[in-house]
């Protein structure tokens, strides 16, 4: 299934995505009219909550009442939200050994280029890779970032007025199901309970100074739009395997990247084992798969514009499309 938070008629409500992702079926609307209002249909959160139930009389529920055409809309005339708003928790990884290589050459470059100039910048940025650091092999890397900046697709993403350089990033994000702390690898994928975009917007230059501190990027990653998911939810038995899943990125129709979510350092479910070491992991909870290589600009030397319009997508799931203005 594939599940959606959207505004209609200044109503939040959450729906099925169905017709070849062009119409949305109103869950709780259809719950009503069948004598069985479901307070799992309040929310996103209320459905993940209910788990496997909801998703079972989400299900039963469509197959019941889909014939009722009213009980659908055109996905143009209603706003798509994010389909988490509010995750209990966000948690982002670093999963991909070509980003973190590249990226941390890029950072270099961004040094390189506010010391001497554009001519260091490219020179930089042309330098050999260094070799991975033990240290992701040993144990996913993840940070927590802030739950509470989330945005949904086709919104326009502020550009921070303390930033020059501003950065996507295309991540596949895992929400969870279930309460449990010490989850065992063998049992981590009950606790899946969905996939969806993360665009991780970055400002690269605040970023690269911030991590000089070495405790984590703040105000790099934390402003108000910073962290994008859409446009919906997907459930794992509509994605298959996680990492075999073709990505793009696209900026104003151009293809900037091309890859496949194979090679995750770490799966989600020894993320999930991993995190949960005498810690509980709520349902609810957004975890980032890390940037794909190459899906960002900081990779390739290739930043944002006033105005442009960044486009994600990943094989399953579908396409996360932002547009990013500058306040100044």
């Amino acid at each position: 299934m594939k599940l959606a938070t959207y505004r209609e008629g200044g109503r939040e409500r959450i729906g099925l995505i169905h017709a070849d992702n062009t119409r949305v079926f109103d869950l709780a609307a259809a719950a009503a009219r069948d004598g069985s209002g479901n307070p799992a249909f309040a929310s996103m959160l209320a459905l993940i909550d209910d788990a496997d139930a909801g998703l079972g009389a989400a299900h039963d529920l469509f197959a019941r009442r889909n014939g009722d055409g009213d009980l659908s809309l055109a996905l143009d005339r209603v706003e798509l939200l994010a389909p988490l708003p509010r995750p209990r928790q966000m948690r982002d990884c670093m999963s991909y050994a070509t980003h973190i290589r590249q990226s941390g050459r890029g950072a270099l470059a961004l040094l390189a280029e506010a010391e001497r100039g554009e001519d260091a910048f490219k020179k930089a940025l042309a330098a050999p890779l260094e070799e991975l650091a033990p240290i992701y092999r040993q144990m996913p890397i993840y940070y927590i970032t802030n739950s509470m900046i989330v945005r949904g697709p086709d919104t326009m993403v502020a550009w921070p007025r303390y930033s020059k350089v501003m950065d996507y990033e295309l991540e596949l994000g895992m929400i969870t199901k279930r309460s449990r702390a010490n989850i065992p690898v063998a049992e981590a994928g009950a606790h899946i309970f969905g996939y969806t975009i993360f665009n991780d917007f970055s400002a690269r230059d605040k970023q690269r100074v911030e991590m000089q501190g070495r405790l984590g990027p703040a105000k790099g990653k934390s402003f108000d739009g910073g962290n994008v998911l859409g446009p919906w939810i997907v459930t794992p038995d509509e994605i298959g395997d996680p990492q075999r899943l073709k990505v793009e990125v696209r900026v104003n129709g151009e293809t900037r990247a091309q890859g496949v979510t194979e090679n995750m350092l770490f799966s989600f479910e020894q993320i999930l084992a991993y995190a949960s070491q005498d810690e509980t992991i709520h349902a609810g909870e957004f975890f980032g798969s890390g940037t794909v290589g190459n899906c960002c600009g900081l990779e390739i030397g290739r930043f944002l514009k006033h105005g442009d319009v960044i486009e994600l997508e990943i094989e399953k799931i579908g396409v996360l499309r932002n547009t990013v203005v500058r306040q100044d």
